[in-house]
C-alpha cells in the first residue's frame, strides 16, 4: 500500500513531495478517470521540476521503489490495519474500496467505523454538484466533484446509486449530503454517504410541497435532521416542519409570523435556524429544541446589495455582503452578530484586489458559504473561488472550485464513514 501521511484539519500538504511507492502492494484502485487533475497549480519540488498531486497519485512509477516484503504487508494484524487505513484520507479509501472483498469488509467494520470518528477531520473540502437533464424527458443522476483543499486535488464522487429523478443540492452537514427534487409526480427529499453509497428517501411532509430545506448532523446522538422553513406555497401558508431520522417521520411546528416574507438564504447554528427576512429586511430565528420562531432585532447595515447568512463554529453567526450604490465604491465586508447587544459588528473587508479579481462587474453574481469559520466565495463567471479563514484572517484562491456553468451547486462537504444514514 502507498505510503500516505495521516490526513490533518489544520495543515494542508504540499503536493510537491509525492509519496515514496511500494510497487508489490500496489492497489488498483478505481479506474482512472475517477480522480480529475489537480484544482491547484502544480508545484515545484527542490529536487524535481514539474512534479504535482496528479504526478504523486498516478504516476509513481516515476519514484525509486522501496523494497518491501509483501507477506509482511498481506499478513498485517486486523486491528493494526484499521489503526493504519483510519488515518488515510477518505478519498484514498474510497479508490481501495474494489481491490478485494478484504479491503471492502474493513470499510464497514465497526472497528474501522470507530478508529476513523476518532481521528481528526480531512480538513475542508468542497462539493461541486452538475445537474443534467437525460434525453426524452428523463433525468439523470448528480455529477459530482470534490476538491479537497488539503490535498490540492479533486475527485470524482459517482452518485449512480441515486435514483434518476430531478434533484436538486441541499446542502451537506457531517459525511451526509441532501438533495431534494421530484420523481415525476411528488416532492421528495433524500439523504446519502457519497462514501458509503447508503442513501434513503425521506417519507412525504404533511404540506409536500416544494420549499427551502436544511440538513444537520448531530454525531452525539448519531442522527440527523432536516428542517423545513415556513413558507407560501400560492394562497397558502406552510408551517414549519422538522424531520428527525431517530424517529423517521416529520413533526409540524409553529408557523412564522406572517408579517415576513422570507427570502432563501439561511444559517444554522446551535440548533438554531436564522433565516433573513425581505419585509421587513430583518432576521428570524427559529429554535428547533422549542419549535418556535423569535425576531431577532438586529438591524442589517445601511447600503446592503446583498446579504449571505453563513454559520460561524459553535454559536457564530455571520454576514457576508457587497456594500455601496456605485461599482466604483463597493466592496465585500464581513460582519459577526453580536448575540448580547444584538448588533452586527464588522470584522472584516476583502481587500480591494480580490473584490475586483472575484467581481469584475458591479451586477455580478457571486455565492457565499461556509463552514466553521471558513467562508468561501464563488463567482459565476470567472470560475474561481476565493477561502477567508475567520480566525487567521487569511485570504487564499482556489482555482477551480466554481463552475460558469448556471446549473452547478457548490457547499463544503467533510468527508466521513462512520455518519450513518440511519
Amino acid at each position: 500500500m502507498d505510503a500516505v501521511p495521516p490526513a490533518r484539519a489544520a495543515r494542508p500538504t504540499s503536493p510537491s513531495r509525492p509519496p515514496k511507492a511500494i510497487r508489490s502492494t500496489k492497489p488498483r484502485g478505481l479506474d482512472e478517470d475517477t480522480a480529475a487533475p489537480p484544482a491547484f497549480p502544480k508545484a515545484k519540488s527542490p529536487t524535481s521540476s514539474g512534479a504535482g498531486a496528479d504526478a504523486s497519485l498516478h504516476h509513481h512509477h516515476h519514484h525509486a521503489d522501496v523494497p518491501m516484503d509483501a507477506s509482511v504487508w498481506a499478513g498485517l494484524p486486523d486491528d493494526l490495519l484499521v489503526e493504519v487505513l483510519a488515518r488515510v484520507p477518505p478519498f484514498f479509501l474510497f479508490r481501495l474500496r474494489p481491490v478485494c472483498r478484504r479491503w471492502e469488509a474493513i470499510l464497514h467494520d465497526p472497528a474501522f467505523l470507530a478508529a476513523h470518528a476518532a481521528v481528526p477531520s480531512h480538513g475542508p473540502c468542497l462539493l461541486t454538484v452538475s445537474r443534467s437533464g437525460g434525453g426524452g424527458g428523463g433525468h439523470t443522476p448528480p455529477q459530482c466533484t470534490v476538491l479537497s483543499v488539503p490535498l490540492h486535488a479533486r475527485y470524482k464522487l459517482p452518485f449512480a446509486f441515486l435514483p434518476a429523478w430531478d434533484l436538486w443540492l441541499v446542502g451537506s452537514s457531517g459525511g451526509l449530503v441532501c438533495f431534494s427534487g421530484f420523481d415525476g409526480a411528488a416532492f421528495r427529499t433524500v439523504v446519502c454517504n457519497p462514501l458509503t453509497q447508503a442513501w434513503r428517501v425521506l417519507p412525504d411532509m404533511h404540506c409536500n410541497q416544494q420549499r427551502q430545506l436544511v440538513l444537520t448532523v448531530d454525531k452525539s446522538r448519531r442522527s440527523f435532521k432536516v428542517i423545513a422553513a415556513s413558507d407560501v406555497y400560492g394562497d397558502k401558508t406552510l408551517p414549519t416542519e422538522v424531520y428527525d431520522s431517530k424517529e423517521n417521520k416529520w413533526s409540524v411546528h409553529q408557523m412564522m409570523p406572517a408579517a415576513n416574507l422570507c427570502s432563501s438564504k439561511m444559517a444554522f447554528c446551535d440548533s438554531r435556524l436564522y433565516l433573513e427576512t425581505l419585509s421587513p429586511l430583518g432576521l428570524m430565528m427559529y429554535r428547533v429544541d422549542a419549535g418556535r420562531w423569535e425576531h431577532i432585532p438586529a438591524k442589517f447595515p445601511r447600503s446592503l446589495l446583498d446579504g449571505y447568512l453563513v454559520a460561524g463554529a459553535r454559536t457564530r453567526l455571520f454576514l457576508v455582503g457587497r456594500i455601496g450604490l456605485y461599482s466604483t465604491l463597493q466592496s465585500m465586508r464581513i460582519w459577526e452578530l453580536d448575540h448580547g447587544r444584538t448588533v452586527w459588528v464588522e470584522i472584516s473587508r476583502m481587500p480591494p484586489r480580490y473584490f475586483r479579481a472575484l467581481l469584475r462587474l458591479s451586477a455580478e453574481r457571486f455565492e457565499c458559504f461556509g463552514q466553521d469559520n471558513l467562508i468561501c466565495f464563488t463567482s459565476w463567471n470567472q470560475g474561481k473561488g476565493l477561502l477567508y479563514d475567520v480566525d487567521k484572517k487569511a485570504w487564499s484562491w482556489i482555482a477551480g472550485c466554481a463552475s460558469q456553468l448556471c446549473n452547478s451547486q457548490v457547499c463544503f462537504y467533510e468527508p466521513r464513514f462512520d455518519t450513518s444514514i440511519y
